[in-house]
């Protein structure tokens, strides 16, 4: 599938992206690897990549983060590795015990979630899980990068032997330096270091009289560093264990070399592994940046992209708080190729920039910035004639350039290509190069391939306009103020506003109308139906957009009349029923009141309780008779409403009681104020205020005017101190 060239590649800037992408890599080799990415050989690698960056996008919203991948190349160490009777340092053990030990834990950490990140899993199956190696590098070396006392027996002696003759050297140091510091022939300093090694700082005038090797002087003469005779017999013997201890060091680490030797096809996919979750990682970092996603990829060749965006252009305007304008570009096969027409300035060449740079990422394995109902489809080839390619070195014109480009083209192109041409046949005679073009197009739609091109020329938009599956487009300008508004609309060819351009910048309108009558009369007309109905589109579109809204607040306003009425009927049901109760209640009042007066006049019994009868049979016919069942429901509801309002009554205790609560806590944690006579006050839980006229320990004597109270003080409040 990949024969996609570096020209396409330079033309669309690829190399850009794939800088970007390095950058946000963890590790140096990951950054390497990353420039180099280039458009994937098959749909089932595309898929496999594209899976696996949108899985580590998801591990950024979850809980189950990714571990850390970071890790050191192991370049070198694998060629020693190769070398015989090689032997690789301390440090570079460390870096393949830590490339182990990380490939480790994320080989049991995407076992353990391998429902959330199943390619990943899939992708961590392909290496082993080797656990002698880190152990064999944590029996010779420490955690601080030196060798282990106990990596052999031999070295385990001979560090004994080191440790008893430095315990000997600092036992004869300290005696030589009482005994020199009793004489007064030491410096202040007393004693310092020179080679490892301590030493007496001695007075130049006495350095005869102390017995010992000289190892330097001072600056200025006046010390002399001796070491003394007697810790110098022991520090011949340190050099010897030492060089001693050096071969052993380095024989445990020839052999541990040779331990591992047979694991470098391991170790080289050990880095592989975590090379590739990096270059993964900083893939999900540059997507969720720019709200990249993995779209549907289409089976049939059909391209639909709604709401793209450029990456490099949407990334630019974000740092700069800037707006970036999406694109909805679509193709198939009812509509191969795409013809965009318009002024210059318009975005003609970013749409295309944007159609070319994302088909590219997306077989390369990188999410893009769409909408998420976007749909792609995988081409062989995809080709691209961008910008002036003057060559200068091999005495090119851009025409000639073009044409050698035209012409690989029409050698290459099939129906699983797609093209991408910025300003098509310009370079020449617009009547003969727009001719030739003319014919190109022609092939490119006889062999089914796809694309879409830029041009000014009328008899492309004319021939666009006739071939069945080719389409015109134009990007949308304001027609008043002749400003792009970055909107792609299929279906009609985009006038030049040549004219209309030149006037808005201030040439004058004499001349513009000379430059009218120097063309052909047709070609004006053309091009003003086009400029008139770009306008009217524009017009339209303004006015659509406005409809809409008006529609949307209409729909909004009867929704709002609806709830409205319904409410206002609601109610009125519910004063009617209310109504009706109360005028059978009025009319039962009146019934049992004429047999209450009745009963009062005559006072007979029989015919007050067959008039009450006579009530309660008349009123219970009215009522329906239910069912046991029914009866056993509305029980039920009964109950339940009134649980429901036992609840709500306990809630609300509790409030108030938790209410109380934080009022007493306030209350008791609120500074008493000190009363004086004369104080206005009132009662806690009281409205009257009156005036303290006497206070005895915690009484308070309190005149309302009309008559006065003992009061305790805790119960009072102040409501204004005496003045």
């Amino acid at each position: 599938m990949n024969k996609i060239n570096e020209k396409t590649l330079k033309d669309l800037e690829f190399n850009t992206v794939l800088n970007q992408i390095s950058a946000r890599c963890n590790t140096e080799l990951g950054k390497e690897i990353a420039l180099q990415i280039v458009p994937l050989n098959s749909k089932e690698a595309i898929v496999m990549n594209l899976g696996q960056t949108s899985e580590y996008v998801s591990s950024f919203t979850n809980d189950n983060r990714i571990p850390n991948h970071g890790f050191d190349a192991i370049n070198q160490e694998l060629k020693l590795l190769k070398i015989e009777n090689a032997t690789i340092e301390i440090a570079g053990f460390r870096k393949i015990g830590n490339i182990c030990s990380t490939v480790n834990v994320l080989k049991k950490f995407f076992k353990k979630f391998k429902d959330y990140y199943p390619l990943l899993f899939e992708a961590s199956e392909v290496v082993e899980l080797n656990l002698e190696i880190p152990i064999q590098i944590d029996a010779v070396i420490d955690r601080f990068g030196e060798i282990k006392d106990n990596a052999s027996d031999n070295l385990r002696l001979i560090r004994s032997e080191i440790n008893q003759v430095k315990s000997k050297i600092n036992q004869s140091f300290g005696r030589a330096l009482s005994t020199y510091q009793s004489s007064d022939f030491l410096d202040e300093i007393r004693e310092s270091v020179v080679d490892n090694r301590r030493v007496l700082a001695v007075k130049s005038m006495h350095r005869k009289k102390v017995k010992g090797a000289v190892m330097g002087t001072s600056k200025t003469g006046s010390i002399v560093y001796i070491e003394p005779e007697a810790a110098l017999q022991f520090s011949r013997q340190l050099n010897n264990l030492e060089f001693d201890e050096r071969e052993e060091v380095q024989r445990i680490l020839k052999a541990l070399t040779a331990h591992i030797q047979p694991y470098i096809p391991e170790l080289a996919a050990y880095q592989h592994f975590l090379a590739h979750i990096d270059i993964t990682a900083a893939k999900a970092k540059y997507a969720s940046e720019m709200n990249a996603i993995m779209p549907e990829i289409s089976e049939t060749k059909e391209l639909y992209l709604r709401d793209a965006y450029h990456p490099l252009l949407y990334l630019t305007n974000k740092r700069k708080n800037e707006k970036t304008f999406p694109q909805t570009i679509a193709l198939h096969e009812e509509n191969r190729i795409i013809v965009i027409s318009g002024p210059n300035a318009g975005g003609k060449s970013i749409t295309l920039k944007t159609l070319g740079i994302l088909q590219i990422m997306l077989q390369s394995g990188l999410l893009i910035p769409v909408h998420e109902r976007s749909k792609v489809c995988l081409f062989n080839r995809i080709l691209t004639d961008i910008g002036d390619n003057q060559s200068i070195e091999n005495h090119l014109s851009t025409y000639s350039y073009r044409l050698k480009n035209m012409n690989y083209f029409l050698r290459k192109c099939d129906d699983k290509t797609l093209f991408l041409i910025d300003e098509f046949g310009t370079g020449s005679d617009p009547e003969l190069g727009g001719a030739l073009a003319e014919i190109f197009l022609e092939v490119f739609y006889e062999r089914g391939s796809y694309g879409v091109i830029t041009t000014h020329y009328s008899n492309l938009k004319l021939l666009a306009n006739e071939l069945p599956h080719a389409t015109n487009a134009n990007m949308l300008f304001d027609a008043k103020t002749l400003e792009p508004t970055y909107q792609l609309v299929l279906g009609q060819a985009g006038s030049s506003f040549t004219f209309e351009v030149a006037q808005k910048n201030g040439i004058p309108f004499s001349l513009i109308n000379r430059a009218k009558k120097k063309i052909e009369s047709g070609k004006v007309r053309f091009d003003a139906t086009i400029a008139k109905l770009q306008k009217e589109r524009s017009t339209m579109a303004k006015t659509g957009s406005k409809l809409k809204e008006e529609e949307s607040k209409a729909r909004g306003e009867a929704q709002r009349l609806e709830e409205l009425n319904s409410k206002v009927k609601s109610k009125l049901e519910n004063y009617q029923e209310l109504y009706d109760s109360s005028q059978r209640m009025i009319y039962l009042g009146n019934k049992l009141n004429d047999a209450a007066l009745k009963y009062f006049q005559d006072k007979k019994k029989r015919p007050l309780v067959s008039e009450l009868l006579r009530i309660v049979e008349t009123e219970n016919s009215k009522r329906k008779k239910k069912s046991a069942q029914e009866v056993k429901i509305e029980k039920a509801k009964k109950v339940a409403v009134e649980k429901e309002v036992i609840k709500k009554v306990e809630v609300i205790r509790e409030e108030k009681k938790k209410e109380k609560k934080v009022k007493a806590i306030v209350e008791k944690n609120k500074p008493k104020p000190v009363f004086k006579l004369g104080d206005r006050v009132r009662m806690i839980d009281g409205k009257a205020i009156g005036t303290i006229d006497k206070l005895e320990k915690n009484k308070a004597v309190v005149n309302y005017g009309m008559f006065t109270t003992n009061v305790s003080i805790s119960q009072l409040e102040l409501v204004e101190a005496k003045k």
